[in-house]
């Protein structure tokens, strides 16, 4: 007689255990680690797959990533800190990364989002992720090893890791030989660097420890004058005194944001700061900055340059 049995006749739970039993070894290979690689490789091939034909981009430093790729045919849209290459400046623009409007950028029907940390607001993301667009977080930290991450990340988003691990190789190369220029300057000559961020109604707001600002002064060799507190902050007359910057480093700016040197050094506390003595102001493009990408060692060289009085070795 031969055997057979009735699914049909199995009640809710059984069925349910029949079917984790037929499943769990292809369960159990995926999830150990000791499991047939092969399968694993699917996996994950499959979980990291994702339509990029058209890609939006938030952060600058992100689309020079993807420029810098070759990949910038695919990108749709931008954010309004994605200025760098010019030909950026020709795509929609959704915002700026951290006010973004979820209509602006479902506007030009994104098949994939990619945007740097920091990026928002919460509310924005979590309605673009919930519309099951595809969307790539890209980790930000101030350092070396923060841009090779970006680039890898980029990359392996946009299935061309090869193309990342070549030009994360030509990036570190680079920045080490820049940083590495910059170190062999002794402690005891290295200058006091306060980053600027603003000047409005008089207030000095300035960069403290974990900011861009804090990463790119440090790379260039130099020290950041008020490293006593996180982030960004105002700073009363007395905190300006004892910061003692030999050198104020700004953002390029125009408009109401903008202030000759003239009007910095007019500031009652900063002109008791050794670099009001010299007038010593360094102001650079923001993106080229602190962007944190691909062009960041030609930063440090053309920062370093400025403030020791060196002649840069590298353009931007």
């Amino acid at each position: 007689m031969k055997n057979s049995y009735d699914f049909r006749r199995l009640r809710s739970w059984e069925l349910a255990l029949a079917l984790f039993a037929v499943s769990a070894p292809l369960v159990l290979a995926v999830a150990s680690p000791n499991g047939p690689s092969f399968v694993r490789a699917a996996v994950a091939q499959e979980m990291q797959k994702a339509d990029t034909s058209r890609l939006v981009s938030v952060g600058g430093a992100i689309t020079e990533i993807v420029y810098a790729l070759g990949e910038e045919a695919k990108l749709v849209g931008r954010d309004s800190t994605s200025i760098y290459p010019e030909a950026a400046t020709k795509i929609p623009d959704v915002g700026y990364m951290r006010q973004l409007a979820p209509e602006g950028v479902m506007a030009i029907n994104p098949t994939a989002i990619i945007a740097v940390e920091g990026s928002g607001p919460p509310e924005t993301l979590n309605i673009l992720k919930e519309a099951k667009i595809p969307f790539q977080t890209v980790p930000e930290t101030f350092d070396r090893d923060g841009i090779l991450t970006k680039i890898r990340t980029v990359g392996d988003f946009l299935g061309v890791p090869e193309k990342a691990a070549a030009l994360s190789d030509q990036v570190k190369t680079d920045l080490d030989a820049a940083v590495a220029d910059a170190a062999k300057r002794p402690e005891s000559e290295r200058k006091r660097v306060l980053f600027i961020l603003s000047t409005q109604g008089g207030k000095i707001m300035a960069s403290g420890v974990g900011t861009a600002a804090d990463g790119i002064i440090a790379l260039s060799g130099a020290v950041n004058a008020t490293s006593s507190f996180p982030g960004y902050k105002a700073l009363t007359d007395e905190a300006i005194i004892e910061a003692k910057p030999d050198v104020v480093l700004m953002m390029t700016r125009s408009g109401g944001h903008a202030a000759t040197d003239d009007e910095l050094f007019a500031h009652p506390a900063l002109s008791l700061t050794p670099a009001a003595k010299t007038k010593a102001v360094i102001r650079m493009d923001g993106l080229h900055l602190l962007g944190f990408g691909p062009r960041t060692s030609a930063a440090v060289r053309e920062l370093n340059a400025a403030i020791y009085g060196k002649k840069a070795n590298a353009s931007q």
